[in-house]
């Protein structure tokens, strides 16, 4: 995800947590008026937004771009849905997998790339929550390892 001339605006980090990631997307987002002066000032929030395709097109919502300050009356509702731009076999993939029970699609971040936002969408599955809890232990037992390496070195 850290690649040249891409500037990381908002990650959604719950997506990580909750979701079994399978494949990810770069996707453009069509923006109105003041919208993207507010995505360069990183007001992003990702927390509960989606994707959902309909009628063979992708869109995004809930995600929450805040107003801009020096906008006016003409600032957008900052919760809309926003059409995503993927390539016509991207979507159509896109569709078959989605009817697959389970999987969903899911931002992982908002970055800008040569001045123009994209999204990193994810094809993705929900996890259990016995999946959640052996995440955390995995995490918990490398940090332990990485903790006693450290004081082995250290002696």
């Amino acid at each position: 995800m850290a690649k040249s001339g891409v500037k990381v605006i908002a990650r959604n980090k719950k997506a990580l947590h909750d979701y079994h990631i399978e494949e990810t997307y770069e996707a453009g987002i069509v923006l109105t008026g003041t919208e993207i002066k507010s995505i360069r000032q990183g007001r992003v929030n990702l927390r509960d937004s989606f994707a959902r395709i309909e009628d063979g097109e992708v869109y995004l919502l809930n995600m929450h771009i805040s107003p801009y300050e020096q906008g006016n009356r003409f600032n957008p509702d900052p919760t809309r849905t926003r059409k995503l731009l993927l390539h016509k076999e991207e979507i159509r993939k896109l569709i078959g997998l989605t009817r697959q029970k389970g999987y969903t699609l899911i931002p992982l971040d908002v970055h800008l790339r040569n001045g123009f936002a994209k999204v990193q969408l994810a094809l993705a599955k929900g996890k259990k929550q016995y999946d959640k809890r052996a995440d955390i232990a995995k995490r918990d037992a490398q940090r332990e390892i990485e903790r006693q390496l450290k004081e082995r070195r250290f002696r």
